[in-house]
């Protein structure tokens, strides 16, 4: 699998690249967002690592581009530890956060467990034919979508992933580590607010596609589907 990695701290650049590397993945690492988006351009990568605070480009800027055109599993990089840079950075597309400093086998943990969700929902896509239906939303394994209607849901893998995962017990009421364990595949390492923030987009989206179908709230506990009932 190939990575791309934007880092603008040449030592840590360097370390994690090597990082990579010994765990078998293909690396094209850089020093700013301006050269990151050129390599996104250029090639195909199965998941991005951009720095938010770098020279050129920010990586924030870089992670909605990106999103915009792809939906590989996008982690972002911080030296700041506040609400708002992570608020941006779940709301811009990533999948995941991580505050530096770290250690880098926290970032290994990460990326493994994406990309081992995104192989798993293409061998199921591959191999199932199944579908499942809530309310006017309609989730298709052969199509690895979700569809309102006749038209997709622009979701990217987590997001697909997360409410297809919420489809298969509509009517159960999920808690926010049972979303965590299931859908991102790691635990305490990761904050609940991932979960929050992109059960927010997928909301939002379909609110945008017209849907009757959403994402309601359980105070203190976690999230339920709601709207027009199963189908």
């Amino acid at each position: 699998m190939r990575i791309l990695y934007a880092e603008d701290e040449r030592d840590l650049n360097d370390l994690v690249t090597r990082r990579l590397v010994a765990e078998g993945y293909g690396v094209d690492s850089c020093l700013d967002g301006r050269q990151a988006w050129d390599y996104l351009q250029a090639a195909d990568y199965d998941a991005a690592i951009l720095d938010i605070m770098m020279p050129g480009t920010d990586g924030l800027a870089v992670c909605r581009e990106l999103r915009s055109v792809s939906d590989i599993p996008i982690i972002l990089l911080t030296a700041k530890d506040s609400e708002l840079d992570y608020v941006m950075g779940i709301s811009q597309g990533s999948d995941d956060y991580l505050t530096k400093p770290f250690r880098p086998t926290i970032l290994l943990m990460k990326v493994k467990a994406l990309l081992r969700r995104v192989e798993m929902d293409r061998g199921k896509s591959a191999a199932a034919g199944g579908e499942l239906y809530y309310g006017d939303i309609r989730y298709s394994a052969t199509e690895n979508a979700i569809f309102c209607g006749t038209v997709p849901v622009a979701l990217t893998q987590t997001e697909l992933r997360l409410l297809g995962y919420m489809m298969g017990q509509p009517e159960k009421a999920y808690s926010r580590e049972e979303l965590l364990n299931e859908v991102w595949g790691f635990g305490s390492e990761v904050e609940t607010r991932v979960t929050d923030e992109t059960l927010r987009r997928i909301r939002k989206k379909l609110l945008q596609a017209g849907s009757t179908v959403s994402v309601g709230t359980i105070w203190g506990f976690g999230y339920k589907l709601k709207g027009a009932g199963s189908v």
